[in-house]
């Protein structure tokens, strides 16, 4: 990186003269082909490498943005205890929960939003993983539970984004439990006849996993995204064997049958809309699933 700070940064600051700063996040090295990317590029493209397509993190909010049509609704989430357990490890756990809420603005790490996709109504729940790593605690556990009634009640499908470390240390047995409550608020989906869609993003591991994110009608994931439980060097260690390249990636899953299609972050929207379709008005979406991106190569 020496070159951007020796030749590039002096020249661009000449170009806009001494007196003017440059940003510091003019650009973005992407961590696929190693390529520079200006900031405002990769964000107009959803933070998908203009040069090699690599699917770099979104944030919740984008995520819906990029989503919904023109306007969504957030729905106010119910509280949770703060700290349950007086966790206290280099840091209290509240102080650690304080900080990231006022630099997220965000109680916890998951945003709630309705609204239409392509005119079809839909309840979206999406994790952001700049929150403590997206861990699942109480407060995501109420989110996901909200997120599943919110859809019972507007009688809309629930599409949940994951992207998330698995459960919340600072939690406890607390974090657990939210396992299966998560997986009862995908019941309450379920038996209401609503479509259920789950969307996998890098990373997703963990008691996420573990839980409500494999039970959706349809699994689909963006491509790279790292997808597993426990992590590649635990399970060769436990299994005393050299795991196959590409080990919990999106496109080796898809090929051993572990999701239904690996869609790119373009395609999300125009995929979940006819996914909706699909599962809500078969009748009236006979050709519908011939306008599906065809499932991303390994």
């Amino acid at each position: 990186m020496n070159w951007i700070s020796e030749w590039a940064l002096p020249k661009i600051k000449t170009l806009f003269g001494t007196s003017r700063e440059v940003p510091d996040n003019l650009w973005q090295k992407c961590p696929a082909c190693e390529q520079i990317v200006f900031h405002a590029d990769l964000e107009k493209n959803l933070r998908v490498c203009t040069h090699c397509g690599h699917h770099m993190r979104l944030s919740a909010k984008a995520r819906l943005d990029a989503t919904f049509d023109a306007s969504w609704s957030r729905i106010e989430l119910p509280k949770a205890p703060a700290d349950p357990l007086k966790f206290r490890d280099q840091r209290r756990y509240s102080e650690r929960l304080k900080d990231a809420q006022t630099k997220m603005a965000m109680d916890d790490a998951v945003v709630v939003g309705h609204g239409t996709i392509e005119g079809r109504r839909a309840v979206c729940a999406a994790f952001e993983f700049a929150f403590m790593g997206g861990s699942m605690g109480a407060g995501v556990g109420e989110a996901v539970v909200a997120a599943a009634r919110l859809a019972v009640l507007q009688d809309a499908p629930l599409i949940v984004f994951t992207a998330s470390g698995g459960a919340r240390m600072q939690e406890g047995a607390v974090s657990l439990m939210q396992m299966p409550r998560t997986v009862i608020a995908t019941r309450m989906v379920k038996e209401a006849g609503l479509p259920f869609i789950v969307v996998l993003c890098d990373p997703t591991t963990g008691g996420v996993t573990a839980s409500f994110a494999m039970l959706g009608d349809v699994q689909i994931a963006e491509p790279g995204a790292l997808i597993g439980f426990a992590g590649a060097r635990v399970i060769e260690q436990t299994v005393r064997e050299k795991l196959p390249e590409g080990f919990q990636r999106a496109e080796y899953l898809l090929e051993h049958g572990i999701l239904d299609m690996v869609v790119k972050r373009h395609d999300m929207r125009a995929t979940l809309a006819r996914l909706i379709s699909l599962l809500r008005e078969p009748e009236k979406a006979p050709n519908a699933a011939l306008a599906l991106p065809a499932p991303e190569n390994a």
